[in-house]
């Protein structure tokens, strides 16, 4: 089974502190997550999030608390899941959600891609496959950038979660 790695606009005063909260507002069927998906209301990354995260961080995920390009994907509050071998949650607040917002909005894909490349594509099949690669990427960073300025403007928090 593939994991995925969930990203999902909460309004900032509904937000809990609460596993148990928190498991239950990942619960929903596919449609609901679909439409959530289209209104730019919730983001989904496949098992690539990792490397994604290599774009705006330039630095290993244990550097995730550098600043809002390193909130975009493993950035935030971690609440524990109580469940064996669950990943936590990541929380970010309203105002993280709007500098997440505001970074990748003055953020050029091809400034982010640079750096990433070389580590990038020995990971996803060199050269010979760097359009198709990037192309991967750069849809990502636009959905990820749709995503949070939608949220940012709606003034909510966000909620991350590796869901499977």
């Amino acid at each position: 089974m593939s994991a995925y790695f969930h990203f999902r606009a909460v309004p900032a005063s509904a937000l809990r502190n609460s596993a148990g909260w928190l498991r239950r507002l990942f619960e929903d069927d596919q449609d609901a997550v679909r439409s959530r998906i289209r209104r730019h209301r919730e983001e989904i990354l496949d098992d690539r999030y990792l490397d994604q995260q290599l774009l705006y961080a330039d630095a290993p995920p244990e550097h995730v608390d550098a600043g809002p390009g390193a909130h975009v994907v493993l950035g935030g509050q971690r609440v524990y899941a109580t469940g064996p071998k669950q990943s936590p949650f990541l929380l970010l607040t309203a105002a993280q959600t709007a500098r997440v917002a505001a970074f990748l909005a003055a953020s050029d894909f091809d400034d982010l891609w640079r750096p990433v490349r070389p580590a990038l594509l020995l990971r996803h099949g060199g050269p010979a496959r760097e359009a198709r690669t990037r192309a991967a990427f750069a849809s990502a960073h636009a959905d990820l950038t749709a995503f949070y300025t939608t949220t940012a403007r709606h003034g909510d928090a966000v909620v991350k979660w590796l869901h499977s």
